[in-house]
């Protein structure tokens, strides 16, 4: 059994300084980095399941992005967004200094990994990272030498995105644990059968306690620029995202819940034709997102992690 460690790293943005927490796995030498980002209300801990799998092959990190788990709330909550989000890998990144760098990303975690591969599209999408993104150049990309996209693509559901911003903002205050697993097993039920025991795991990583309530650990702000997205926005996000896509040059595996509302069977089937070194996983009976916490989702992505050697020098 591997034991994590817990540390941050201080990232910028318009409205000053804020600080990415992030759990690390493995020997903090082994310069062979896998970076797991969770999805939009989730937070690193996630991957505990996974980062034992692999901390013996991998210095594997897995960061709280901000407003999420133990970093820091944004005073500007327009600044939620997959920008400021890059840019925090960005330094992230620079601090690990990876010799070789494979992603898992599930849902908001996938698009912040395509966003990193196509780096100067992003930068250009928002003045907020003008003229650079965490000290890159325009031109900069970042190399990866595998990616897991966990139930996410460069085209996601407009209902499912409807369905994902209603309860972003919603309070959910709970008197006890008992009370708080009732709810997410009907809250979270796309997330597929799970035993007692990991729905506990699965509520203890959506909710903390504080003053006697347990209450959910992310900034309730994430909600308002959801809010704000207009059709326009998606539109021209969604060509960045098959443009970052179709450049990847390292091998791929698209997990993709059987009944997902957000990533679609049609989508899925554009990204494997699109990108030749793609290869497609169905979980059976989960719709958005597979939690990565059973044997039968963790196998095909260790065993896709594992079967190569990095490609980049």
């Amino acid at each position: 059994m591997f034991t994590p460690r817990f540390d941050y790293v201080t990232c910028a943005s318009p409205a000053g300084l804020h600080r990415m927490a992030y759990t690390e796995w493995g020997d903090p030498d082994n310069d062979r980095v896998l970076i797991c980002v969770h999805g939009l209300t989730r937070h690193g801990r996630d991957f505990d399941e996974l980062a034992q799998r692999l901390a013996g092959e991998f210095r594997v990190v897995c960061p709280d992005v901000v407003g999420r788990g133990r970093s820091d709330w944004l005073t500007t909550p327009t600044l939620y967004s997959v920008p400021q989000y890059v840019a925090d890998m960005v330094t992230l990144i620079a601090r690990l200094r990876p010799a070789s760098l494979s992603w898992v990303g599930t849902s908001m975690g996938g698009l912040i990994g395509l966003s990193l591969a196509g780096v100067a599209n992003w930068a250009r999408m928002s003045s907020v990272m003008q003229p650079r993104v965490g000290g890159l150049p325009p031109d900069a990309q970042i190399r990866f030498d595998s990616m897991v996209l966990n139930d996410v693509g460069p085209r996601l559901d407009p209902l499912a995105l409807g369905r994902i911003g209603q309860y972003v903002g919603q309070t959910g205050e709970f008197n006890s644990l008992d009370e708080a697993i009732r709810s997410v097993r009907q809250t979270a039920a796309p997330f597929g059968p799970m035993t007692d025991e990991q729905w506990e795991r699965f509520t203890r990583r959506t909710y903390v306690e504080r003053d006697g309530k347990w209450v959910k650990h992310y900034d309730l702000n994430l909600a308002l620029p959801l809010a704000a997205q207009a059709a326009e926005v998606y539109s021209t996000g969604e060509q960045m995202l098959w443009n970052a896509y179709d450049s990847l040059d390292c091998p791929v595996l698209i997990v993709r819940g059987e009944t997902s509302d957000l990533l679609s069977t049609a989508t899925a089937s554009e990204m494997l034709r699109r990108n030749p070194r793609a290869r497609l996983v169905t979980v059976p009976l989960v719709g958005h997102a597979p939690t990565l916490m059973d044997a039968a989702q963790l196998d095909p992505v260790v065993g896709f992690l594992l079967e190569r050697e990095p490609t980049h020098p």
